[in-house]
């Protein structure tokens, strides 16, 4: 089963995801993918991916995450064993975040919300210094990506499997590119 993670103020509606659903079905594989609306909320987020992981054999499980969705993939891939595909992955996101405190406006939903310290103090929590096992992670990054600098990703997970797109943006419009490589990567 794929899961897909989302990033910040972002849904299971965006590009990447709904590339990433097509594909499968496309592959006859549409029963594998599960796209869930995450909680601005860290600890929520993390809890709805969580209940989605239990009962499912970590084998069977992998995890795509884009942007702040890579930073919980990362983290829920360190804590269950699973596979993780990690797309323009946020590096420690509660720094990135930090000049975003105050009213936010999720691009897919509309919903407002306020972003606070505690939110950071939760993404902080979420942290992983160093992977335990390499073999079980993709980095997809686009190297022109202007809100997360790739080589920033790359050092972290240098030991993984990496796919860089030269160019490109955060947003990544030739993620299409590499549906094949991500599945192929799932299915282990």
């Amino acid at each position: 089963m794929f899961v897909y993670l989302h990033g910040f103020n972002s849904s299971p509606e965006s590009f990447k995801a709904r590339a990433l659903a097509q594909r499968l079905r496309e592959r006859g594989r549409a029963h594998d993918f599960v796209a869930p609306s995450l909680s601005h909320h860290p600890r929520d987020a993390i809890a709805t991916a969580e209940a989605l992981l239990k009962g499912h054999a970590a084998a069977s499980l992998t995890l795509v995450g884009s942007s702040l969705g890579g930073h919980y993939a990362t983290w829920l891939a360190e804590r269950y064993g699973v596979r993780a595909v990690l797309v323009n992955p946020a590096i420690h996101p509660a720094v990135l975040l930090a000049g975003a405190l105050g009213p936010q406006r999720n691009l897919y939903s509309g919903a407002h919300y306020e972003l606070t310290p505690e939110h950071l103090q939760a993404l902080r929590a979420l942290d992983v210094e160093a992977i335990t096992r390499p073999e079980r992670y993709l980095l997809v990054v686009a190297s022109g990506d202007e809100v997360l600098d790739s080589r920033i990703a790359l050092a972290r997970f240098a030991a993984a499997r990496c796919i860089v797109h030269a160019g490109g943006d955060h947003g990544f419009a030739d993620f299409s590119r590499y549906l094949d490589a991500v599945i192929d990567f799932g299915l282990g």
